[in-house]
């Protein structure tokens, strides 16, 4: 038994985040044949708590032991040296009285569509009101409010840097979307993404506000339980249309928000695309991605239903412009404004 036979069972076992052996990723710092038929192994992983170290360390041991059985085998674990904290500066968050989740089980349903004009309807109510674009992959509201060429600015407090939102018809607007290319794929990974979302949160020059909606991607993931991690979100809303296939993702949307280790308050349910009516038909209704699923749904989960949108063509087309049309479709406004009284209600009790 020598030091490099050691070497070469352990050259057998792989971490499964980095796809190569052990030896070849730098996490055996020692390993070497003592007297007595001793080995002595030190593993130092490259960052601290390293989910697979235990699993590893077993794996290690089971390896040498099987390789030299005559020899007692001990492993040492060490964690890599803890990088030095960073100052952070004060969060830009603490003059927001309620932060709403605006999310989806799945993309497609419209959701973007409506964190802007249930913005606008909260605005129409005399509240003060911000959207946080926190669709990395997919940044919306730049088109919705017409601010897509926006160049966000820096201004200095306290010796602090924070990005100034833009303004736009009376809301606050922060987006990825403002720092990057719109012809440019977003090929981020997770935890860049993260990190994106942590500036843009904390470090935008959000003001007094009654109401940040943060406009999350579709499903469930790494961005969701990032923002739940980051702040305390007052209640989630959640979007869906009729359609069955749209339904059943709104399930773990929901799940997600309710679990016990999250435990996010869900307000309720928007139904989006509820059905058609054409004008010069002002008396019918075509259930185009069929009728009531998400009612359905939302009766049987306990959920209220805060809204069914109808299909109204201003709606496509005030987000196409610029301008979501609860602000200016008097046929659009009041199903808008009777969610966001329904949300205003919500917030009420949780206060």
């Amino acid at each position: 038994m020598t030091n490099e036979s050691i070497e070469k069972v352990l050259k057998g076992i792989v971490h499964p985040e980095t796809g190569e052996n052990i030896v070849d990723s730098g996490f055996v710092e020692r390993a070497e044949a003592g007297t007595e038929g001793n080995i002595s192994v030190t593993l130092r992983f490259a960052k601290t708590r390293d989910p697979f170290a235990e699993k590893i360390r077993r794996h290690v041991e089971e390896a040498l032991s099987t390789a030299f059985p005559q020899s007692r085998t001990m492993v040492i674990v060490k964690e890599a040296a803890p990088k030095p904290r960073r100052r952070e500066q004060p969060t830009t968050t603490a003059r927001i009285r309620n932060i709403v989740a605006v999310a989806s089980g799945k993309g497609g349903v419209g959701k973007s569509t409506v964190a802007a004009n249930l913005a606008v309807a909260l605005r129409d109510m005399g509240y003060n009101v911000g959207i946080l674009d926190a669709d990395i992959y997919g940044p919306s509201q730049p088109k919705m409010f017409g601010c897509e060429g926006y160049v966000p600015d820096a201004e200095k407090r306290d010796g602090n840097d924070y990005i100034v939102p833009a303004q736009r018809q009376g809301i606050e607007i922060m987006s990825i979307g403002f720092f990057i290319d719109p012809k440019d794929a977003l090929m981020w990974r997770g935890a860049m993404a993260v990190n994106a979302l942590h500036q843009l949160i904390h470090q935008t020059a959000w003001g007094e506000l009654d109401y940040l909606l943060i406009d999350l991607p579709p499903g469930t993931g790494d961005i969701h339980l990032s923002i739940i991690s980051e702040v305390k979100i007052t209640g989630a809303v959640i979007v869906s249309t009729p359609q069955q296939v749209a339904v059943a993702d709104v399930v773990r949307g929901v799940e997600m928000f309710r679990h016990p280790q999250v435990g996010v308050p869900v307000w309720g349910v928007i139904e989006n695309m509820a059905w058609f009516t054409p004008d010069e038909l002002p008396d019918n209704r075509y259930y185009i991605f069929g009728r009531g699923g998400a009612e359905r749904y939302a009766a049987g989960a306990g959920i209220d239903l805060l809204a069914q949108i109808p299909i109204i063509q201003s709606i496509m087309e005030g987000s196409d412009e610029g301008r979501p049309a609860a602000g200016f479709d008097p046929r659009v406004e009041p199903y808008y404004g009777e969610a966001a009284r329904r949300i205003v209600e919500k917030s009420a009790k949780e206060c």
